[in-house]
């Protein structure tokens, strides 16, 4: 089922996500080479606590990190570790924040110093993409627009779109209905109407858009061991469309 968000929750959930897009602002302006992602897990946690709010996935279904930090052929889940990111590697940092119950999600993918053209073109069609499934979530059009835009975008820039991950609904809980696969046909899935609030984040790949998952258990990578990256943003649909409630840009 698919919960309708009250103005009272998405201006909850739009607190959580500004202090989300802060502390995102902050990493930025860590990431070098040199740096490991333990510190900046560490630094995520701190920050969140100094802004009263607390990191939501330490402790779901057991994981035991404010982020997942993803580095290179990594695609999500990646644990925070203490090896340090090295010139022309790119490391994705996801993280949920509740801030007095109102939850927001975001990822971000940073370049570690100077990377290659081909990496620089990862980066830039990801986000785009990210943008591209913003601009159909209107309400009347379906979540299937939103997949096709991304996929159709992403491909036409010889890129590949992972399908092994989704965006989700978000609220209460970290993953509610509907489910926002970054992929598909146009006029199918759900109706997306005023209330709703999800996630797009976009996972794509250099090669193939399969993944593997590593014996953790969390960390899926590419199959080719080529590098993918990922942008996401929680959205809030309004009559006038969409709200980002992690907008960096202010």
């Amino acid at each position: 089922m698919i919960v309708l968000k009250s103005q009272r929750e998405i201006d909850a959930m739009k607190k959580a996500g500004e202090i989300l897009a802060s502390c995102h602002k902050e990493i930025a302006k860590m990431i070098k080479p040199g740096i490991t992602t333990w510190e900046i897990d560490e630094f995520v946690d701190d920050y969140l606590l100094k802004h009263n709010a607390t990191p939501q996935q330490k402790g779901y279904k057991g994981y035991k990190y404010a982020t997942c930090a993803s580095i290179n052929d990594e695609v999500c889940h990646g644990f925070p570790r203490k090896e340090p990111l090295k010139e022309g590697d790119i490391v994705t940092i996801d993280m949920v924040v509740n801030y007095n119950g109102g939850l927001a999600d975001s990822a971000w993918s940073y370049a570690v110093g100077n990377v290659s053209k081909e990496t620089e073109h990862l980066l830039m069609v990801t986000k785009e993409a990210l943008y591209k499934g913003i601009e159909q979530a209107v309400p009347g059009n379906r979540i299937g627009d939103i997949g096709h835009a991304i996929q159709t975008y992403v491909e036409g820039e010889g890129l590949s779109v992972v399908r092994d991950f989704i965006g989700h609904g978000i609220g209460a809980v970290i993953h509610e209905k509907p489910d926002v696969p970054h992929y598909g046909l146009p006029g199918k899935g759900p109706r997306i109407k005023e209330g709703m609030v999800f996630t797009i984040e976009p996972m794509v790949n250099i090669g193939m858009y399969q993944t593997k998952m590593d014996s953790n258990g969390w960390t899926a990578r590419t199959i080719d061991g080529e590098y993918s990256a990922q942008y996401e943003h929680t959205i809030a649909i309004t009559k006038n469309g969409p709200i980002i409630l992690t907008e960096q840009e202010k």
